[in-house]
């Protein structure tokens, strides 16, 4: 973005004004050659209605050709050049336009928030870990997972640390073994030749793009959902699981509300 706004400064010339005062006037500088729009204006002057935002607009490199795509780009992200990022420092000279790095993040964060979601419900409907004399008894007894992440053994978190790089290392050498096959969000874990199906997934290919579509949209919900409940848990203190079961009781001043007769009436 700072690039950007300093390219559209350096372009911008503001009029200048001379005077002559018997003095032969120096000539302009010559106009650039080849200079025009960046890619970036050229993608919002051809912007078209966003189906996400009927208010709005959607540059035009959201065509509605990707998976999933409802023209949602408030910021721009989809004008801005992405590059390999796995190919060394060339990786910043992308090509604009190129969705497809930017739908791998997307689907890896909707996957974290989904299992963050089940982080922030399962306690207060399934319990949480025993404790013991090591780690402490009420070690893992916090239902609100905020509290929690500090009242945990600091190797617990190792673990999880220690796992989750393990996950990062072998997405990163499938996308290096794909190259410019690599399909955004694979792990090589379903259906197909080789890969990972314990369930024995077996879908055409419509029904195969649906599921695809239909993983999209609990990524986003997720995002927004965990969102949501970590800032309700920052604010109240409480697991969500207490919050709503509160929610659900009727309190003292409800009950007593409108009763004017007398007791014993």
């Amino acid at each position: 973005i700072a690039a950007l706004l300093v390219g559209s400064a350096s372009a911008f010339q503001a009029p200048t004004m001379t005077f002559s005062l018997g003095k032969k006037a120096k000539k302009a500088a010559p106009k650039l050659q080849g200079v025009g729009p960046s890619p970036s204006a050229e993608a919002w002057a051809n912007a078209g209605p966003s189906i996400a935002l009927p208010f709005a607009s959607a540059p035009a490199t959201l065509d509605g050709s990707m998976l999933g795509d409802v023209g949602f780009d408030p910021l721009g992200f989809s004008t801005t050049p992405v590059g390999p990022w796995f190919s060394g420092l060339e990786g910043s000279n992308g090509v604009i336009g190129n969705l497809e790095w930017y739908r791998e993040a997307e689907i890896i964060h909707g996957r974290i928030a989904q299992v963050a979601v089940v982080g922030f419900i399962w306690p207060g409907l399934f319990g949480t870990l025993p404790g013991n004399e090591w780690t402490g008894l009420d070690a893992y007894s916090n239902t609100n997972p905020l509290e929690a992440f500090s009242q945990v053994p600091g190797l617990a978190i190792l673990q999880i640390f220690l796992f989750m790089t393990f996950l990062e290392i072998r997405r990163i050498r499938i996308i290096q073994e794909e190259g410019s096959n690599y399909q955004p969000g694979d792990l090589r874990i379903g259906q197909g030749e080789g890969r990972y199906n314990p369930f024995g997934l077996n879908y055409t290919p419509e029904e195969y793009e649906e599921k695809q579509l239909q993983e999209l949209k609990h990524c986003r919900l997720a995002m927004i959902g965990v969102f949501g409940l970590w800032a309700q848990a920052q604010a109240s203190g409480t697991g969500v699981i207490d919050q709503l079961g509160a929610g659900l009781v009727a309190p003292d001043y409800y009950a007593k509300a409108g009763y004017f007769l007398p007791e014993g009436i």
